[in-house]
């Protein structure tokens, strides 16, 4: 792979135009519009879907300028962007795959994508990420274009976000930015509020710069005036990065009481011996759509990236009537910025406390095979690697048959489903019944009519299979947990 330091024409050093059509509708086409009709039934009530799509024009706010409106979910006010990415390794399709997912990101944010461009070269460049001769071609493009914004397909030094920024004189933002500035639109929940701001002050803590001389003025230690002022003191910099350290530790301390509470839940659970199922996915793959299907949980369901990022526990029950939890969690990216895995790691524990794991791909996506290699990444990252999975690869109604056919043979433990028709449901809570962890102890017992709740809890913890009433009692062969097959044993028949 040759280096782009020196700005030939060589097809391997040069800005290519990002092919027309390939924008975020690559990623993000739907066949039909959403209907109450069609997929009211599968969804259940989406109370914010008409929330977050509204707009609302605020009176009174005119002024000699300009007219003020307000936007909400940035649908009106959109930055206008260039992409630009460079291409280290892999082939031209995932370079510009990679473009596309980015600029996907991009629309999602509220951003209205005019060009894309791509470079060839062994690594980003340590001073402007793309070089200064291709950083000044850059500048042509922002130029001719009209952009306000350029996001760039990695995550950026500060030092490579200032240069950049000198050269095209724009603002400058990397892929991280993009994604925080997502998480931080769709966050609802309070502890969901607080993950985002923990990551986006880590993000900003070393890109703190001054404008001018307004952050390096100092204060000094004086309490009077005149020469009591002189002396060095702490400069405004200074300041801004030790009051962000002191709300990123009050932060922590919020994040770790909220987790408190979650944990509680889950002990119980636990306590009662039910078992979990978690769907874990790339963004965008279907997760929501499913754990509707599966539960009518009735859980906003978008076509847009990060939809949906406060984790859902549902309570289901699988075809032979026992009982699970299945929780939805956030979704996975590419190069998801390592801040968001810290922030989120309370909410990632879903994952990692389950005894099963749904993997869903979307099956329609040009790279399933990457998106299911980004995820398996993060579910290393948080210690789940020993939990059995279950690939799930959704949207089956509008993928290529050969696409299925191909994870079908490379995936252990695959199923193909569509969450929209409801095709292959049936056949995955079956799967789901077979891989959730069965009582360990099977016992055989006459139960007292008198001691009947002995019974019930063995319908509710344990798994019953057989029931047969006698005049001396219930005979139940069922397997159970240990604590329950020591309080059935004294019930066991002697010949047992």
């Amino acid at each position: 792979m040759t280096s782009s330091s020196s700005f030939s024409q060589d097809a391997q050093s040069v800005v290519q135009n990002y092919p027309e059509g390939l924008r975020a509708d690559a990623l993000m086409e739907e066949d039909v519009a959403w209907s109450h009709e069609i997929d009211g039934a599968r969804d259940g009530e989406q109370f914010d879907r008409a929330e977050r799509a509204a707009l609302r024009r605020v009176a009174g706010l005119s002024t000699e300028l300009e007219d003020v409106t307000e936007v909400e979910y940035r649908q009106l006010r959109l930055e206008r962007v260039v992409l630009v990415g460079v291409w280290t390794s892999g082939t031209v399709q995932d370079a510009e795959n990679s473009l596309a997912e980015l600029a996907a990101l991009a629309e999602t944010a509220g951003a209205l994508v005019l060009d894309g461009v791509v470079q060839r070269r062994d690594k980003p460049d340590p001073a402007t990420y793309i070089g200064s001769g291709k950083a000044l071609e850059l500048r042509d493009i922002v130029l001719e274009t009209g952009a306000d914004t350029v996001v760039c397909d990695g995550e950026l030094s500060p030092g490579q976000l200032i240069h950049l920024e000198d050269v095209v004189k724009v603002k400058v933002i990397d892929r991280t930015a993009l994604i925080l500035d997502i998480f931080a639109q769709h966050a609802k929940s309070r502890e969901g509020k607080a993950q985002v701001a923990l990551a986006q002050m880590q993000y900003m803590l070393p890109r703190l710069r001054g404008w001018g001389q307004s952050l390096s003025r100092q204060m000094g230690g004086g309490k009077g005036g005149g020469l009591a002022t002189r002396g060095p003191g702490e400069t405004k910099i200074e300041t801004d990065r030790r009051r962000i350290r002191e709300k990123m530790a009050k932060m922590r301390r919020e994040i770790a009481e909220m987790k408190t509470g979650r944990e509680i839940k889950r002990q119980e659970r636990k306590r009662n011996k039910v078992p979990s199922v978690a769907i874990a996915g790339y963004t965008n793959a279907g997760k929501s759509s499913l754990l509707n299907r599966l539960t009518g949980a009735g859980v906003l369901v978008e076509n847009a990236l990060f939809a949906t990022l406060d984790p859902t526990v549902r309570r289901a029950e699988t075809p032979s009537g026992r009982l699970y939890t299945l929780a939805d969690t956030v979704g996975f990216v590419r190069h998801l910025p390592h801040h968001l895995v810290e922030a989120f790691r309370s909410t990632m524990e879903e994952v990692g406390e389950s005894d099963l794991i749904l993997h869903v791909v979307d099956g329609s996506h040009p790279a399933p095979e990457e998106q299911l290699a980004a995820v398996r990444e993060v579910i290393r990252e948080v210690g789940a690697v020993d939990i059995p999975e279950i690939v799930v690869i959704n949207k089956a109604d509008a993928a290529d048959p050969l696409t299925i056919q191909r994870l079908l043979r490379t995936q252990r433990h695959a199923i193909a489903v569509s969450a929209r028709t409801g095709a292959g449901i049936e056949e995955l809570l079956g799967l789901i019944d077979a891989e959730l962890p069965r009582p360990e102890v099977e016992i055989e017992a006459l139960v007292p009519y008198t001691h009947g709740k002995l019974v019930a809890r063995t319908h509710a913890d344990g798994e019953v299979l057989s029931e047969e009433h006698t005049a001396d009692g219930t005979l139940l062969k069922a397997r159970v947990h240990e604590e329950l097959a020591a309080e059935l044993a004294p019930f066991v028949p002697a010949a047992h």
